[in-house]
């Protein structure tokens, strides 16, 4: 049954149609969506509670806590709008736990909601269920304490199927809880049936089209998502992380320079929103728009403009907020830089920087850098250097294991194995450095990519394709290529690797099909790489 509120209230709030704050100085008003989650609590605050609601769905965080905190203050019996300051204090719950702060805050909220009250058993629900993400959480480890969010809210959908949010938060807990490993993608489709069904009654509901994007962020179904993603930009022009989600679609499938037009958005609208253009001072949303940005100028061969990019990056001191998100753009942008280009001594060269970041709050984040270091360093044939990261990769793999991040132990692992492969190479081993190569391979295919992160650094089996490459293995190199292609499809040096592997092997109508596509993709290049320059020479033979 559809909850019966003392007020008869059941309100449409058309966001930008509001008294809201201007986007900026031309005075544009604000749209953050269409979001419907009524509520016992004063008519007068509903609106406010809409558009708090409207701002989590798009992860816009500190706004909906503030959004939440007014609707508490000027109605101390609206109980709800403390679980809304609890949802806001998970943070993005797709990228990892609660930082300390947020679990302490969260359950600082969970308390007063419940102290608070609330006049429906709906709304009950909801604190309660909130209230299991953040209990024992000193005790009783996160993804147990997930989990049981998970059920609970599968709890409140199933109680009340009316309820659009509560099938709208169901999917972003089924998000938060799938596992990586799994390739059948059970929760994500899971996800996506239930929010397809509230797609299709309110396409302009944020939440819809943004979880939708995250259900669809895998290689084997990534089509599905090309609605959602070319639609929620359009809904909520407003918030940053709505700008930018649509290119973790346009990157799975290779949709380079919308990637790159949705993130220029995305950066622009976070900086402006920052507010303080302090020496050194970037928006981690900022920053993380860049890493995508950075990925897609690279595939496209617009190296003056990834140029342009890295210097801007090289000159953050300091992070509005010291996230994660931030701190991994930091580390990346560089990696990518260097490694894309096939710029060895200087990814070798690569500092921690900056220097005032927190790196050991961030071992996942660090960890790319002396990734990127090691590949740089052992096929540059610095081996004594690329040893000394290889060391330092170990020991944060290590320290990773033992804090029990398993994901991003295992994905320090792959980077250990790919350097370690490397530097087997560089002492002419050749056998151990292929068969290390190929166990990172099989260990990154055996999982899926973090949210954070619009692909891996250096895609294993690429590596592995190359390897074969330098060992003149060409036949065995093109089956490499190809299988990455599959899950990194449209990368420049991917198709590169294809082309040249073909070419070798005496394939010449292969060859001449991924030379074509690679001088499609780099048909607007910046720069004259010699690749496109080898391409055209072999499209140019009679």
């Amino acid at each position: 049954m559809r909850p019966t509120l003392p007020f008869a209230l059941s309100l449409l709030v058309l966001l930008w149609t509001a008294p809201l704050p201007a986007q900026d100085k031309a005075g544009v008003p604000e749209r953050l969506g269409t979001v419907q989650f009524a509520t016992s609590c004063d008519p007068a605050v509903q609106p406010e509670f809409n558009r708090a609601v409207a701002l989590l769905h798009s992860f816009a965080l500190d706004a909906a806590l503030a959004g939440f905190t007014d609707v508490a203050k000027a109605q101390p019996a609206c109980g709800i709008a403390h679980w809304g300051a609890a949802m806001s204090w998970l943070g993005n719950p797709l990228a990892g736990p609660p930082s300390a702060k947020g679990l302490k805050e969260g359950w600082a909220a969970v308390e007063r909601g419940k102290a608070a009250g609330a006049k429906t058993q709906r709304e009950r629900d909801y604190i309660a269920a909130i209230e299991t993400f953040y209990k024992d959480a000193d005790k009783v480890d996160h993804r147990t304490r997930a989990l049981a969010y998970e059920k609970a809210m599968e709890q409140i959908s199933a109680r009340h199927p009316d309820d659009r949010e509560a099938a709208v938060f169901y999917a972003l807990a089924l998000n938060i809880t799938l596992n990586p490993s799994d390739k059948t993608y059970a929760n994500q489709l899971k996800a996506a049936a239930i929010l397809e069904k509230v797609f299709a009654e309110q396409p302009n509901h944020p939440g819809v089209a943004h979880y939708l994007i995250h259900s669809y962020d895998f290689p084997p179904i990534a089509q599905k998502g090309l609605p959602a993603a070319r639609r929620y930009a359009s809904v909520a022009p407003s918030a940053p992380h709505a700008l930018h989600m649509p290119s973790h679609i346009f990157t799975r499938v290779g949709a380079w320079q919308e990637s790159i037009d949705t993130n220029r958005t995305s950066a622009r609208v976070a900086m402006e929103k920052l507010g303080a253009y302090q020496t050194g001072l970037r928006s981690y949303e900022a920053l993380h728009s860049y890493d995508y940005m950075m990925y897609g100028y690279l595939q496209l061969a617009k190296d003056r403009e990834a140029k342009a990019l890295m210097e801007e990056v090289a000159a953050t001191r300091k992070l509005n907020v010291d996230h994660f998100a931030g701190a991994f753009a930091l580390a990346a942008i560089p990696a990518r830089y260097t490694l894309e280009r096939g710029r060895w001594a200087e990814a070798a060269a690569l500092p921690v920087s900056p220097a005032e970041l927190a790196w050991d709050r961030f071992p996942q984040a660090e960890s790319i850098i002396w990734f990127a270091r090691g590949v740089g360093a052992a096929r540059s044939r610095s081996v004594s250097s690329a040893k000394t990261d290889l060391a330092r990769l170990e020991s944060l793999r290590d320290g990773l294991t033992a804090a029990k991040n398993g994901y991003w132990a295992q994905q320090s692992e792959i980077q250990r194995r790919a350097v370690a492969a490397w530097i087997a190479l560089a002492e002419g081993r050749s056998q151990e450095a292929v068969t290390l190569m190929r166990s990172a391979a099989d260990l990154e295919d055996s999982t899926e990519k973090h949210p954070v992160t619009p692909g891996a650094i250096k895609p294993a089996r690429e590596l592995l394709g190359e390897m074969l490459l330098e060992l003149r293995e060409a036949p065995q190199a093109l089956k490499e290529f190809e299988v990455s292609q599959r899950t990194d499809p449209n990368r420049f040096q991917g198709l590169y690797g294809a082309a040249r592997a073909a070419e070798l092997s005496g394939d010449a109508a292969k060859a001449k099909t991924y030379y074509a596509q690679l001088t499609a993709l780099g048909q607007n290049a910046d720069t004259e790489r010699p690749e496109l320059q080898q391409a055209r020479a072999f499209m140019g033979k009679k």
